[in-house]
């Protein structure tokens, strides 16, 4: 097991909540090279309040990212790296017994901080994996009959390493539902990872990233986010989608209606990314299959080894439902 932890004070500003995004994608873009696209979709589950997974194989800047992400906001956050061995009370705390008080009293375990990157989910059993299920889908953790709130914003960052990958653990579907988006890096580009090689050279430019706002801003921002307008030909478009998903022959399970709700709050904030305080069919059209790809599943596919299936069944169906006017 291996924790990090940091605290960073909080610190006033009077930016309008749009130069506020835009600073926190430039900050992140900074340091994470040519994947402006995954730091746009990490601030949409950020936005909406939500948590998100990274899926690729070690090496291409997961961890990277998930840190780049935390630093930019100044709040706290922990670092928990996932191992077999690690204990749910290793993530939450454990009541420990007080000699001098004769009572046990609570430790707050790592959740408890602004952010939390949960490094590698899935080298972790399901046991310890389940841990953060109830921090992810109502903000607190209860300990011996006794909830505890979390602070807020309260922001899972996962990441985890391709299912085939000796030493994992599949993340149950319970798990995986509590994730707004599961998003895969990719390799860079030449050019990008060229001047990854040129800016990595004195250190870890991640190390140097100083905040571009506070907890507080997030908040405000995320309330502003519950105020975009989407319209209701555009909800039906993606009721339309999420239809088809219940009654594709190919798929065994189809998308929930708390996937379709966390999907309505994703395009609210992917619209106020792009300035906008109204929905744009685009908007539901972009984030379908990062949304919705690990909330179905296929007829008789194996379980956590069908994502590129799932995905392109995803698509499919995103091109066979007409855009709204």
């Amino acid at each position: 097991m291996n924790i990090e932890t940091s605290s960073a004070g909080e610190q006033s500003t009077d930016v309008p909540l749009n130069k506020t995004i835009q600073d926190l994608l430039d900050n992140i873009s900074g340091v994470v090279l040519g994947k402006q696209d995954v730091a746009r979709l990490c601030l949409v589950a950020l936005m909406a309040g939500e948590h998100v997974l990274l899926e690729d194989v070690p090496g291409v800047g997961k961890t990277l990212m998930g840190k780049a992400l935390a630093k930019s906001v100044s709040g706290d956050f922990c670092r928990i790296q996932f191992t077999p061995d690690l204990l749910p009370s290793d993530i939450v705390g454990s009541s420990i017994f007080n000699s001098r008080d004769s009572q046990f009293e609570f430790v707050p375990g790592p959740v408890f901080n602004h952010f939390v990157l949960a490094d590698e989910i899935n080298r972790a059993p399901p046991r310890t994996q389940s841990a953060l299920l109830e921090a992810m889908s109502d903000g607190q953790v209860s300990v011996d009959g006794c909830s505890h709130p979390l602070a807020q914003p309260f922001m899972v960052i996962a990441t985890q390493n391709p299912y085939e990958f000796e030493g994992t653990y599949v993340l149950p579907e319970s798990q995986m539902d509590r994730f707004l988006l599961r998003i895969s890096m990719g390799y860079p580009g030449r050019e990008d990872e060229q001047e990854i090689l040129a800016s990595h050279r004195l250190g870890q430019p991640v190390q140097q990233m100083e905040p571009v706002c506070t907890s507080q801003d997030i908040l405000d921002i995320q309330q502003a986010v519950r105020n975009v307008d989407v319209e209701t030909s555009i909800s039906e478009y993606m009721l339309d989608i999420v239809q088809a998903t219940r009654e594709s022959p190919r798929l065994s399970v189809g998308v929930s209606t708390r996937g379709v709700l966390l999907w309505y709050r994703a395009v609210q904030a992917l619209a106020m990314i792009d300035g906008r305080r109204y929905a744009v069919p685009d908007d539901a059209k972009q984030l379908a299959v990062p949304v919705l790809s690990h909330r179905v599943q296929l007829h008789g596919g194996m379980r956590g080894s069908t994502r590129d299936e799932l995905e392109s069944m995803l698509r499919d169906i995103v091109s066979q439902t007409p855009l709204p006017g």
